[in-house]
């Protein structure tokens, strides 16, 4: 890859791992309109680094105040807000851990495809449009409960299926539950930690087993585009959302479906 199709890449990568707006339909468009290859592995699992790096740097205070207390009194009767959180956000994962480790290979085989991911682009931004719609956002986080923690875990596994967006079907739950639209997103975040830890270990097995060379100057510049668009997208969408809503995203999702369906059957 040339430098420039590392920084536009991690770029994309770091800004849709965040944003409702699905990562798999905006990594197929390049491929699409520049005839651009797979960026392999390696790059991959760097992308993935620095994605991590930023969630966990921006929530640093939160992940440290609810390890402590998961630690401490996550096991007693005196569970608080922090030790109940880091509960949930493990309830959350488990069913995308599940499922994702029995359906992988399946999906990889199956449902990679630009009509899928042009679907489901579609389907599942205007779900977020009506939840977001109808919603009626009165609960923080501190309301959050184990079972509400559990809808938003299962409505994660829709997220394997590429084209959904793990943060946007994640939101769309929460608010469908009840939540406001900064605590959708910030559960939304934090419950990416260990998705995006768990797909980068994935992909570094799959990169010892392959045995691909590596451009580490590419894996590096990779990193950083990907941990600084990252970081920034966190802390805008944080800073706007209550503001602006989701209105913004569902349209650019249907216009990215839009176009991923003519790139189809044009």
């Amino acid at each position: 890859m040339t430098l420039f199709e590392i920084i536009i890449l991690a770029i994309i990568q770091g800004v849709t791992e965040f944003l409702p707006i699905s990562s798999s339909g905006h990594l197929l468009l390049p491929a699409e309109l520049f005839g651009w290859v797979s960026q392999g592995l390696a790059f991959d699992v760097a992308v993935h680094v620095g994605s991590l790096l930023a969630v966990m740097i921006y929530f640093r205070q939160e992940i440290a105040q609810m390890t402590v207390a998961w630690v401490t009194k996550g096991f007693t009767k005196e569970q608080n807000t922090d030790s109940k959180l880091a509960w949930y956000v493990i309830i959350a994962t488990i069913p995308a851990v599940i499922i994702g480790f029995v359906m992988k290979d399946w999906i990889e085989l199956n449902a990679r495809t630009a009509l899928v991911i042009a679907a489901t682009t579609i389907i599942f931004g205007l779900a977020l449009l009506y939840a977001d719609a109808t919603a009626k956002r009165t609960q923080d986080l501190t309301s959050l409960n184990w079972k509400q923690a559990l809808l938003i875990g299962l409505a994660q596994v829709l997220a394997l299926i590429p084209g959904t967006s793990r943060s946007g079907i994640t939101m769309t739950a929460g608010l469908m539950l009840g939540l406001n639209r900064e605590s959708c997103a910030r559960f939304s975040f934090l419950l990416s930690i260990p998705v995006i830890l768990g797909a980068g270990l994935l992909a570094t097995l799959d990169l010892l087993q392959a045995n691909e060379a590596v451009d580490w100057s590419a894996l590096l510049y990779g990193a950083a585009f990907s941990f600084v668009s990252a970081y920034l997208c966190i802390y805008l969408f944080l800073s706007w959302i209550s503001r602006i809503g989701m209105l913004p995203f569902v349209i650019y999702r249907l216009l990215l479906g839009v176009i991923l369906l003519w790139f189809v059957f044009v």
